[in-house]
């Protein structure tokens, strides 16, 4: 892309397909039996698509209690480490209630509400997300939200349970709701409820692409956060990057699935044949090789060169990556200066794999360019703001004339009315003398 930048920009980067529109269809008659047919329904497609027969959706209490002895030392420390750094982050993320004065006697307050109850989302096919209950649970509880509960899809190796160290996360966040659901039916059976499992108001967190397509079809009869799709790594770099840094974690992220995108945007020529160089030897080192060559090689993959920085933040804002490395001279300064990304790592330290785990940042985030106009997990998910209106009698009678202006100017006039109607006098409507 050197030279002149096509006007163009996103449509010619490579991106990941999820084409969640056909998806629709294949999931509609899968939610409109949960929606029927409740908990029976989920149990028939839990069998179907995860070859798992289960007698009850939702896990004992005591099988997620018991799920911590079965997990290592060092990796309880982990998780509990990473719940503190989260909780760190997401506490302030906390929103305070204003009331401003609008006139004398006139008062708008915004009080900041939780959901009543969410569904919580955590994948469970290629790898095991004990980091995805994390960043699901902690910023609902954060919030305040009352109910909510965890669904994962049921693993044929543990008799039908999600896998353990999912469990043993929810363990230690005291999440005691938990369910044995993945794939559409998880999402339709927060959205309509079951005898097992009550409706939620909101669903989060990311799936394949029958998740994001029930989210999409779902969406208003439940709340979501976002339609996931594949992960995605953009890394903006110059001559002072390291290959060897830029290599792994394009490889990092390339990990998690064959359509995961890794894009590296460089105006230096030498490090970007120095990286093609590097990742062959860092790939075949690794337990998924295959995988990860197959995401390398695909079409949402690859090098993008450019004149220079400038040009550089130009693509990756036109690109808005779940993931965002800056690899450049003065790397914070070009970070402030993004504007599209679901996260944003800055300098040779601040690896995406720091983010999915231990950072205290969310990494539920958004996918498929949709950074430009969405954020990622946080607090501010599970709260609503609810403006109170507070006004007396005089401040009303102040504010009257120009409701009955404005109320008349939209041939609205009954608006108008029903302010005049708490006088005793009236307001003159449009066209006559006070």
């Amino acid at each position: 892309m050197r030279g002149c930048l096509p006007a163009n920009l996103r449509d010619v980067l490579p991106r990941a397909e999820l084409d969640v529109e056909a998806a629709l269809e294949k999931v509609r008659p899968i939610c409109d039996a949960v929606r029927h047919r409740g908990a029976a329904a989920v149990r028939e497609l839990t069998a179907r698509f995860d070859g798992v027969e289960i007698e009850r959706a939702r896990v004992p209490h005591e099988v997620i209690r018991q799920s911590l002895t079965r997990m290592s030392p060092e990796v309880i420390i982990a998780l509990e480490e990473a719940i503190r750094r989260a909780r760190t982050v997401h506490r302030d993320q906390l929103r305070t209630d204003v009331t401003t004065q609008v006139v004398p006697g006139g008062t708008v307050t915004e009080r900041w509400v939780p959901v009543d109850r969410v569904g919580l989302y955590v994948p469970g096919g290629r790898a095991v997300y004990p980091s995805s209950v994390v960043m699901n649970v902690v910023p609902a509880q954060e919030a305040g939200v009352g109910s909510l509960a965890v669904t994962s899809p049921a693993q044929k190796d543990f008799g039908g349970l999600p896998h353990p160290t999912i469990l043993a996360a929810c363990a230690l966040l005291e999440v005691d709701e938990v369910y044995s659901v993945g794939g559409a039916q998880a999402v339709a059976m927060f959205a309509y409820g079951t005898e097992e499992c009550p409706p939620a108001t909101m669903v989060t967190g990311p799936g394949n692409v029958y998740v994001a397509a029930a989210k999409r079809l779902l969406k208003g009869r439940i709340g979501i956060d976002s339609e996931a799709g594949p992960t995605e790594i953009a890394i903006l770099a110059d001559e002072t990057a390291d290959p060897v840094h830029v290599a792994a974690d394009l490889i990092s992220q390339a990990e998690h699935d064959v359509i995961a995108a890794a894009v590296l945007v460089t105006d230096s020529p030498e490090l970007a044949d120095a990286v093609e160089k590097e990742l062959p030897g860092q790939v075949g080192a690794t337990r998924h090789s295959a995988r990860i060559t197959e995401a390398l090689s695909g079409r949402q993959s690859g090098i993008v060169l450019v004149d220079g920085v400038e040009d550089g933040l130009k693509v990756v804002d036109a690109y808005a990556a779940e993931h965002l490395e800056i690899h450049t001279a003065d790397a914070a300064a070009v970070a402030a200066r993004v504007r599209n990304a679901g996260a944003i790592f800055v300098g040779p330290y601040a690896p995406v794999s720091l983010g999915d785990y231990l950072a205290g940042s969310n990494h539920v985030l958004p996918t498929g360019g949709c950074a430009c106009h969405s954020s990622g997990l946080s607090v501010q998910s599970f709260l609503r703001g609810i403006h109170v209106v507070d006004y007396t009698r005089e401040a009303l009678a102040d504010a009257a004339r120009h409701v009955t202006v404005l109320a008349d100017a939209e041939d609205l006039p009954a608006h108008g009315a029903a302010v005049r109607a708490r006088f005793d006098w009236q307001v003159p409507a449009r066209g006559e003398k006070s």
